[in-house]
């Protein structure tokens, strides 16, 4: 089952049926946005780079902020897996092309490999005043908690970080997956909360790092919640 779900052909259909289904919901949500001046600046600025969070189980909605970074060069940080293979798909349909990254397991040399070789191509391209969408939970998680992969490209870059909590209603969670993923209806309300800009110094060691992804954690959920307590007042 697992070599039919990763075959070229299926992951093609599936793409296309996320891609369709993140159109739809861009399309016939009403989306309404708070602190969106914040990331005006790196928007209007090609040569700034900018890297944005959002939580891997908010993907379904994810759109709900390409009219931002259509107006930037932007590409997505995604995993190499059999998931992340459609979701790259699905994604660039939407004008977002992948920098394909996988987390690597001690004394896996391959992958740590493509892992710094995805790291440095993110890195550049931020450098280069590109934005790079990033889910910093995935592709594993744990639920809600940022890895350190995205401060690293934000401390070697210098460049900005903004956080993206995003709801919809009514919408679904799945409890059964690792994320709770949010599917939402069409024609409902849906908001995105922006914060930032903020950055990692450069001398910041493994404390700095560990003390910022406890921080930007609470900070990324504290957003989420803020997007759904906005979709649940009355119209």
């Amino acid at each position: 089952m697992k070599t039919f779900l990763r075959s070229d052909g299926v992951q093609a259909v599936l793409g296309w049926l996320l891609g369709t289904y993140l159109w739809l919901v861009l399309k016939t949500v009403r989306w309404t946005h708070e602190n969106l001046g914040c990331v005006e600046p790196v928007l209007a600025d090609d040569t700034k780079g900018a890297i944005a969070l959002f939580w891997h189980g908010r993907i379904p909605l994810c759109l709900a902020t390409a009219p931002q970074w259509w107006r930037k060069r932007t590409k997505a940080l995604i995993s190499p897996s059999a998931d992340g293979e459609f979701i790259a798909r699905a994604l660039a349909m939407s004008g977002f092309p992948a920098i394909r990254v996988s987390s690597a397991k001690p004394g896996d040399t391959a992958k740590m490999r493509q892992a710094v070789a995805a790291i440095r191509e993110a890195t550049n391209w931020v450098t280069s005043g590109g934005g790079l969408v990033v889910t910093p939970d995935g592709p594993r998680g744990p639920n809600e908690i940022i890895a350190e992969g995205a401060l690293q490209i934000a401390r070697r870059s210098g460049q900005a970080v903004y956080l993206m909590g995003i709801a919809a209603s009514p919408a679904w969670q799945v409890a059964s997956t690792w994320d709770r993923v949010m599917l939402a209806a069409p024609f409902g309300r849906g908001a995105v909360v922006w914060e930032g800009p903020l950055y990692v110094a450069a001398d910041a060691d493994s404390a700095a790092i560990t003390q910022l992804i406890e921080d930007w954690s609470g900070r990324l959920a504290a957003a989420t919640r803020r997007a759904e307590i906005m979709v649940a007042r009355p119209g």
